[in-house]
Order: structure tokens, then C-alpha cells, then sequence
């Protein structure tokens, strides 16, 4: 068994614990996840959401909390440890916190939620190295065509996401909702084809990494085998005792039955699965009120957005589960109790 390289640092583990916003992987989770052998992500969506001039100056108190949250991960982890963060091209402040996370020396960053295509330019004369996020081998040629055009720059690892992950989702509703839905094992095998290809043409070794709706160590062994150097895996980390967010959001988890996961159509402009609860149920019958814009999303138009992403997702990391938005992995369904990261990590490598 091998960890995933990244820079100068090697994993225990091949196993990346999914950036989850806002609040959810925080330094606790990420550092824990780290520190036990796997690579913590820390999600920046709105990560300053509890300094206390968030409200009035949101980008501010978010960059702020960046330094704060990398600092505490380190100190759980260990310098030697690898921590990543995850960065959703669809913030208005995208480049701003890009380099936020760069002047703080953060070992990987993970980006999605849109087509990072300027992302190397923001970590120039770094050591961070940098992963986009791909749905497909078509998303995936575009943007390593784009960065090795533009910037000269390989990727350092690919990240796969599947359409059974959680959160914001890179596929079509017909795909997630019909009969069409694509196959994460196949968009694996396509894309570790292609980046042998350019592994060849450049002597980069770039590690591919599979992610959604992976269960256990069968499912991380299978993806292996497909040629996949690694996993990610986000919906098993929020019931551990170290996840960020509050008991009453990990116990939604614990409860949530296969029929409560729903696909939903986020203000972000993307498809995501989320716990149907009384929230998703009110705004399906018409839209809130938003009390104060957060200058969160780029495609965020509060003329005709349901609802306040920013305030739906908060509310629920802090524990009001039926006035928030609860986004969750296909497999939420069959998480049954809430255990320690320790035990989840070893649990998940028992095969390996």
C-alpha cells in the first residue's frame, strides 16, 4: 500500500478526507484525518463564518480565519503531515484566497465548483501544489490542454469526481436523476489513460484520485486496481467525533434514510445532493427572504436565488438542521453511529 505524494510529503495513506462548507472540515477534522495518516482538506467556503465581523465584512473576517485554521491543523497533525485546502472556483473572491492559502504555505490545493483554469498563476514560485477537480475526461483534457498552454504548468494530481458525491455536483440533472447516470469506474479508467499519456510527454508522476460515493476499503481497493493512486472520501468523515460541525448536523447523518437524499438545485448554478429536510421542503414552495448578502457566489443573483446559501449552510453547521441546507454523499443512508477518526482510518485500510 501506498500514500499519495504531494511536493515533498507522502501520506501514510492513500486517502484524502473531502473539503466540506462551510465549517464542516475545519482544522479539527482535517487535522485529525491528517495526523492519523490520510490528507485532511480544510473547506474556505465562508471558513470565517464565526470571527465576529464576518457579517459586516465577510472577506476579511475569511481571510483571516485561513491562517487561523491551516495554524491549528498543523499543530494537530505535525509539520511532516500533509494538509490540503478546497477552493470553489464559484467565490467571488477566488484569487484572493488562492493566495491567502499560498502566503500561508498550504501543502495542496483542491478546486472545483467551475473550471479552475487560472489557478496556476495565483501559486507561482510556490511549493503549494495544485489539483483541479473533473467530472469527466473531457472536463479533464481541457484543463490540463489550458494550463500546459498557458502556464506551462502539469497538474499535481487529478481529482474525479463521480456523481454520487455530495455538495455541488459537475453532471447535468438528466444525469444524476435518469437512467444515464455515468459510472465513476469508467471516467477513472478514461482519465488515468489520458494522464499516462501525459505523464509520458512531461516525466511528471501525477497521481489520480477517485471520489464519490466510496464506502470502504473494497471500494478504495477497487478504484486502485482501476489505476487510481488514492480516494476521496468526505460523507464517513462528518460522523467522527473530530468533524467540525455540530452533533446535531452529524446526527442528521446518523438518521438520514435513503429516500431523504435529494438532488437540488443550489444558487451556486450546479446540481447538488443534499438530506431533504424541512428546509429544502420550504423552499421548493417558494423563496426566502434574504436578509444580507455575503458576496459569496459569483453566479449568486439575489433577484432570483431561493435562498441565501452562506445562511442555509451555516445554520445547519451549528446545529439548526431544519432551518439549513445539509449537503451529504449518496451513501449517507448507511452511516449508523458516530466514531473516532482513528477507527474510521483504520477501519477503511483494513483491506489494503
Amino acid at each position: 500500500m501506498k500514500g499519495i505524494k504531494v511536493g515533498n510529503k507522502i501520506s501514510k495513506y492513500p486517502i484524502i478526507q473531502g473539503g466540506m462548507g462551510v465549517g464542516v472540515s475545519m482544522h479539527r477534522l482535517a487535522g485529525n484525518v491528517s495526523k492519523e495518516g490520510g490528507i485532511g482538506i480544510i473547506s474556505t467556503a465562508d471558513i470565517g463564518y464565526q470571527e465576529e465581523d464576518f457579517a459586516k465584512t465577510p472577506m476579511k473576517a475569511n481571510l483571516r480565519a485561513i491562517g487561523k485554521e491551516i495554524k491549528k491543523a498543523r499543530e494537530i497533525a505535525g509539520e511532516d503531515k500533509i494538509i490540503g485546502v478546497n477552493i470553489m472556483v464559484a467565490l467571488k473572491n477566488y484569487s484572493e484566497i488562492v493566495k491567502e492559502c499560498v502566503k500561508q504555505k498550504i501543502d495542496l490545493i483542491i478546486s472545483g465548483a467551475g473550471l479552475p483554469i487560472e489557478l496556476p498563476e495565483y501559486v507561482k514560485g510556490s511549493t503549494t501544489k495544485i489539483a483541479p477537480i473533473v467530472s469527466s475526461l473531457r472536463s479533464c483534457k481541457l484543463i490540463v490542454k489550458q494550463w500546459m498552454k498557458k502556464y506551462n504548468y502539469v497538474p499535481d494530481m487529478i481529482v474525479i469526481e463521480g456523481p454520487k458525491a455530495g455538495g455541488h455536483l459537475g453532471f447535468k440533472n438528466e444525469e444524476l436523476e435518469g437512467t444515464s447516470e455515468p459510472e465513476l469506474e469508467n471516467i477513472t479508467i478514461e482519465v488515468v489513460d489520458y494522464i499516462k499519456e501525459i505523464e509520458k510527454e512531461t516525466g511528471k508522476d501525477i497521481p489520480v484520485i477517485a471520489a464519490g460515493g466510496i464506502w470502504d476499503s473494497k471500494d478504495i481497493k477497487k478504484f486502485m486496481d482501476l489505476g487510481a493512486a488514492g480516494v476521496q472520501m468526505a460523507t464517513r468523515f462528518v460522523a467522527t467525533d473530530e468533524c467540525d460541525a455540530s452533533m446535531e448536523f452529524k446526527q442528521a447523518y446518523v438518521n438520514a434514510k435513503k429516500e431523504d437524499v435529494k438532488i437540488i438545485k443550489s444558487p451556486v448554478g450546479l446540481p447538488g445532493r443534499a438530506i431533504k429536510n424541512n428546509f429544502i421542503k420550504q423552499v421548493e414552495k417558494e423563496k426566502c427572504k434574504i436578509d444580507r448578502c455575503y458576496s459569496c457566489i459569483k453566479t449568486c443573483n439575489l433577484m432570483t436565488t431561493p435562498y441565501c446559501i452562506t445562511k442555509a449552510l451555516i445554520n445547519s453547521v451549528k446545529g439548526e438542521t431544519d432551518n439549513g441546507l445539509i449537503f451529504c454523499g449518496s451513501n449517507v443512508s448507511r452511516i449508523k453511529e458516530i466514531v473516532s477518526v482513528h477507527n474510521l482510518m483504520q477501519e477503511l485500510v483494513c483491506e489494503l
